[in-house]
């Protein structure tokens, strides 16, 4: 309804004060809140829901919110899809601190969605603009792994793909090449969707265009057939058994820290079962058994009560023990992986190297400090980090290893493979976040690791998922919550390198080649643009 006023001359005017009509208001919300729903269907295809396939729609309906529109827009969409994605999936990082972080590091990073969603709109007008766009999500995943502060690649939606028809891709690119195909896949269908809308109003369209529309739908889904011969759990290098410990702990939460001799005490006592199980004959002897992060938050090192715990249960095994410990070594703390033989004691360590921010060490300590001095409690003394990449010789077999927020960055779990592991492990501690999301994320990366380099990963975890994945990133045992428990198997050994593994960062650096490329493009079309009008 439009709100008139009548002029002294007796004719009717529109109030420029009036409110919008209807219509234009709906105009503005509805794409607004179409983004924020867009962006919760992406949220819903990531563990611990098997809906992975959710994504291609997800990113369909981006893309048809995008289309067209100018960067202006598209940044604010972008935001707004940033945050009905980012603000569940997310949502344990408050678990135990309150909103405050969890709301912050949300704000943080899906401004790098919206400018994505900027970009992707800047790119929209060109010839096979799906490629440009999913080029560019890419590159702001690319962007989110490393700044700030080291990055944050929680929310890839490579990590979302562990039960997927494209999780083959991880072996051919690593999760670049697998974020991408999902990606240009959804665009690739709205495009497919728009254009036969068009043929039915037209009766003809473009075949450029149609024949990049369906190429950018069938493209990852054939490259993903094409890859399986990639993925496979055919031992290479013969089989060893190993036993993965999850001890639990007392209580959840960020109380964990006060429990640390319980923890400890907890993760021998299990082990000690093991070897019970082991002499009555119920189980096979592993030959090595593998342990959480933070298993034994007591130097063992400096304290000789922890030492004798974790020695008597090693001797109890039988066998070496991977021991996650916090070390003080020269002034520095260290979160370390010890192994620790029957006999011999400590023999190797493996210090983390890609240490958690207001977890682990405190960024911007004054400053932070300065607004609130209780804050800097939460990180009394920051970690300092490992420079080298982790791969115990355990009797002739070479396990790498990728403590817990490691596993989410490519770097730090290729390099293990590089430097000759033939399994890998991802020891963590899940305990601060109670029974949130977060386990099963952090389970979906260890799948997805498992196919891009071929190898078996265990997953020991403090208090839950526990898991043992075969190289084609099926899982074969695994824990509940919060129990006491132990897994013990044969597993494959393999040395074979997949494409992932030997490629690296190079499908990264393409695609993002590929993204500016794109936007260059459409910033230079834009410009001509602008000057032929105004001639």
């Amino acid at each position: 309804m439009t709100v008139t006023a009548t002029s002294v001359d007796g004719s009717d005017q529109v109030n420029p004060l009036a409110p919008a009509p209807r219509r234009a208001w709906l105009a503005r919300l509805l794409p607004a809140l179409a983004a924020a729903l867009l962006g919760v269907l992406l949220y819903v295809s990531f563990p611990p829901r098997t809906l992975w396939w959710l994504a291609v729609p997800a990113f369909a309906g981006f893309g048809r919110l995008l289309r067209g529109r100018g960067w202006k827009a598209g940044l604010g969409l972008g935001y707004l899809f940033g945050l009905g994605f980012l603000l569940p999936l997310l949502v344990w990082t408050g678990v135990e601190v309150g909103p405050g972080p969890w709301l912050a590091l949300v704000v943080i990073e899906a401004a790098f969605v919206a400018l994505v969603g900027a970009g992707v709109a800047a790119v929209s007008r060109l010839p096979g603009w799906p490629l440009w766009a999913a080029a560019l999500w890419t590159a702001g995943e690319a962007a989110r792994a490393r700044v700030p502060f080291s990055g944050f690649p929680w929310g890839k939606i490579a990590f979302g793909q562990a039960d997927g028809v494209f999780l083959p891709l991880a072996a051919v690119g690593g999760t670049p090449v697998l974020g991408f195909a999902v990606v240009l896949c959804g665009f690739g269908l709205y495009e497919v969707v728009r254009l036969g809308v068009e043929l039915r109003r037209t009766g003809a369209v473009r075949r450029p265009a149609a024949a990049v529309a369906l190429l950018a739908l069938l493209a990852p889904l054939a490259g993903a057939l094409a890859a399986r011969p990639l993925v496979s759990d055919k031992a290479e290098d013969g089989t060893v058994t190993v036993a993965v410990i999850q001890g639990n702990v007392p209580r959840a939460g960020l109380d964990f820290n006060s429990q640390r001799r319980a923890v400890l005490d907890y993760h021998a006592r299990e082990t000690e079962r093991l070897a019970a199980e082991i002499k009555a004959g119920k189980v096979d002897r592993p030959d090595f058994v593998l342990w959480p992060e933070n298993s034994s938050d007591i130097d063992p090192f400096a304290n000789a009560d922890a030492r004798e715990v974790i020695d008597a249960a090693a001797k109890a095994v039988g066998v070496p023990i991977s021991v996650g410990g916090v070390v003080k070594r020269d002034g520095k703390l260290l979160n370390e992986q010890i192994l620790w033989d029957p006999v011999q004691g400590p023999l190797q360590t493996y210090d983390k190297r890609q240490i958690q921010p207001f977890g682990e060490y405190l960024p911007l300590r004054s400053l932070i400090g300065s607004i609130n001095s209780e804050w800097t409690s939460m990180v009394r003394q920051d970690f300092s980090r490992g420079t080298e990449p982790g791969v115990f010789d355990i009797g002739g077999t070479k396990v790498g290893l990728a403590t817990c927020y490691e596993a989410a960055f490519d770097w730090a779990v290729r390099d293990t493979v590089t430097d000759g592991a033939q399994m890998i492990s991802v020891p963590s501690n899940n305990a601060t976040f109670d029974r949130s999301e977060m386990t099963y994320q952090q389970l979906a990366m260890s799948r997805v690791r498992a196919v891009e380099h071929s190898r078996t990963v265990t997953v020991p975890v403090t208090s839950g998922v526990s898991a043992i994945i075969m190289p084609d990133g099926t899982i074969t045992q695994k824990t509940g919550m919060f129990v006491a428990d132990s897994l013990v198997q044969e597993v494959p050994l393999r040395s074979s390198e997949t494409p992932a593994t030997k490629l690296g960062i190079l499908p990264e650096i393409a695609l993002v080649l590929i993204a500016a490329g794109g936007l260059g493009w459409a910033i230079a079309a834009g410009v001509r643009g602008r000057r032929a009008g105004d001639v």
